[in-house]
């Protein structure tokens, strides 16, 4: 069992920045993969950032060189630079464990002036 609690989701204006951040707790050792999605309203939940235990990152094009997701252990942060309006969605914290997927409960990030 996996429990991923996020954190550091709120109010930006656009340009702004905020650094998310999730949490894994249970009875495991160490998780290879950690990531990030996210959910607008009215659209399916899309794939934002990945980072493995030794560092590697992945990142969907649209938050490429903006968006910089790192692992400290078993916990992984999302810092975001440059927001912009179509950031809003509410971001999950999503993990894979002994091929069973967890997701955490969501935090909203809405960028509005």
């Amino acid at each position: 069992q996996v429990q991923l609690v996020e954190s550091g989701g709120g109010l930006v204006q656009p340009g702004g920045s905020l650094r998310l951040s999730c949490a894994a707790s249970g009875s495991f050792f160490s998780i290879n993969t950690m990531a990030w999605y996210r959910q607008a309203p009215g659209k399916q939940r899309e794939f934002v950032a990945a980072v493995t235990s030794g560092g590697v990152t992945n990142y969907a094009d649209s938050v490429k060189g903006r968006f910089s997701a790192a692992r400290d252990k078993n916990t992984v942060h999302l810092q975001m630079n440059s927001l912009k309006p179509e950031d809003t969605a509410v971001y999950y914290c999503y993990a894979v464990l002994l091929g069973l997927n967890y997701w955490g409960q969501g935090t909203q990030v809405t960028v509005s002036s």
